[in-house]
């Protein structure tokens, strides 16, 4: 995943952030997660550059890596799907975790943060958002409406873990203003058990205006920075 920044791929990432970075300014302002999934750590490292201090990845095994070659510098949050057997390995590098939607992987994720902080892999509790799924589908991830209370007691009563916010997919096909809507006052309602202001990531390339209408605090966007994906 290493190599050599071209100067062209220097210029093309620097347009796209400042592209993106004004469309997030002419929608109402909100934090912004560049996803590097699929594209190597030499992009990351002119994210950072550019003033990036942190970006997302999907897949456990790239992110570790990734982690590893940058040492920490930008962190990494995973938004991806969490299979339980792979917590004790994501609370060790995961900067924080955008897909928290069962009791079983927040009992993972707490137990794995403990097992991180007593080896010295890190140095305090694991910020986690709670994943709202607007229609239920398993493959997708993310819990309903009905299941969103109940967790974030869970997770602020979680020893290794901070409860941050919420996160949200519309589905496809899906009224994203009403998808993000609906996730904005479900935030709003765990907001008590929430640390610090609370956290909305909703909202990707294609849609990040209207999330931020919709509250979105902070746009997770891949392809309008990095490009498409590269050939692997």
């Amino acid at each position: 995943m290493t190599g050599a920044p071209s100067g062209n791929r220097s210029d093309e990432l620097a347009a796209n952030l400042r592209a993106v970075r004004q469309r997030i300014a002419d929608a109402g302002g909100a934090d912004l997660l560049p996803i590097t999934k699929f594209h190597p750590v030499a992009d990351i490292k002119l994210l950072r550059a550019f003033g990036v201090g942190a970006v997302g990845e999907n897949r456990e095994q790239e992110a570790k890596q990734k982690h590893a070659e940058l040492g920490g510098d930008p962190a990494i949050h995973m938004v991806g799907q969490i299979q339980t057997k792979k917590a004790n390995s994501v609370a060790r590098w995961a900067a924080a975790v955008h897909t928290v939607d069962s009791d079983k992987l927040l009992h993972a994720l707490d137990r794995g943060a403990g097992l991180a902080i007593e080896r010295g892999d890190r140095e305090g509790a694991l910020p986690v958002l709670l994943q709202f799924s607007a229609d239920g589908d398993p493959d997708r991830g993310g819990a309903v409406a009905e299941d969103i209370d109940r967790l974030a007691d869970a997770a602020a009563a979680a020893e290794h873990l901070e409860l941050r916010g919420l996160m949200t997919v519309p589905p496809l096909g899906a009224n994203a203003a009403e998808v993000f809507a609906t996730g904005r006052r479900l935030l709003d309602s765990i907001a008590d058990r929430v640390l610090g202001a609370p956290v909305y990531s909703a909202g990707m390339s294609g849609d990040l205006e209207t999330a931020i209408a919709e509250g979105s605090t902070l746009v997770r966007v891949g392809t309008d920075i990095m490009g498409p994906r590269p050939v692997i």
